[in-house]
This record gives structure tokens, C-alpha cells and sequence, in this order.
């Protein structure tokens, strides 16, 4: 069941990466657009559709994390800076996926191009906001299969 765990806890560090370059890169792309003048193409969308499948992702690892370390008995976010982090880090994790949604959805049924840009700044600058807040910095920021 260790192997299981290490395995959960390095995807889900390395898929916050995934989740944080896919955030940037649709504010690369939206950003720009949200000003007008520009079409709302495929190229635009495909960042931020990325952006939210990989936070989806992102909560499924978490919540099998949490899972398993609660059937494990094995303390969640032993060290943290309080004790109330584990459900910060639940919290805002479901928050920012909400957000990362939102701009999927909002961003396909604007009606007009800057309108769509506009929702997916707005959302995704949100849900990048929201998940800075909930990374446990103190934590190695790269790991592979080590706790």
C-alpha cells in the first residue's frame, strides 16, 4: 500500500505543474483577445479545456489521496504550518476546479469573441489565484515517488 501511495502523492505533485503551465499558457492566450479584435479559434480554446481536465485530474488524485491516507491511518499534511491546512488545501482545490470550469464553459457559450476571452481570463486568473494559495510551499516542490 506504500508503493500505492507514492504513486498517488507523485502524480499529483507532478500534475500540478501540468495544471499551473496550462493556467499561464491560457492566460498567454486569452489575454491578448479579452481586448477585442480578435477571433476566439480552436488554438484559444485548447489551453483552457487543458487547463480544466487537468484540474479535474488534480481533484481526483487528491481525493484518492485523501482517501487512502484517512484508511491508512497515516496523518494528512503531517508538519503543516496549522492544522486546519488539510482542509484548506481540500477546500481550495474543489474552489479552484469550480473556477477552472467556469472558464471552460463560459468562455464556449459567450457570445461574442471578447466576451469568451474575457471569461477565460477572468476564471482561470481566479482559479490560479486559488490554487497558489492552497500549494504546501513548505513541501518539495518536485518529488518522484519519495515522501
Amino acid at each position: 500500500m506504500a508503493t500505492l501511495y507514492l504513486v498517488l502523492l507523485t502524480l499529483h505533485n507532478l500534475n500540478r505543474w501540468l495544471i499551473l503551465i496550462a493556467g499561464i499558457w491560457t492566460l498567454i492566450r486569452s489575454v491578448p483577445g479579452a481586448s477585442g479584435g480578435r477571433t476566439f479559434t480552436p488554438a484559444d480554446r485548447r489551453p483552457v479545456v487543458m487547463f480544466m481536465g487537468s484540474l479535474h485530474l488534480q481533484v481526483v488524485l487528491g481525493l484518492l489521496l485523501f482517501a487512502f491516507m484517512g484508511m491508512q491511518n497515516i496523518p494528512v499534511f503531517a508538519g503543516a504550518p496549522r492544522t486546519s491546512f488539510q482542509w484548506e488545501h481540500l477546500g481550495l482545490g474543489l474552489i479552484a476546479a469550480v473556477f477552472g470550469t467556469l472558464a471552460s464553459v463560459q468562455a464556449r457559450k459567450a457570445p461574442t469573441d471578447p466576451s469568451k476571452f474575457r471569461a477565460a481570463t477572468l476564471w482561470t486568473a481566479l482559479s490560479l489565484l486559488t490554487i497558489l494559495l492552497a500549494i504546501p510551499w513548505w513541501r518539495p516542490l518536485l518529488r518522484f515517488f519519495t515522501q
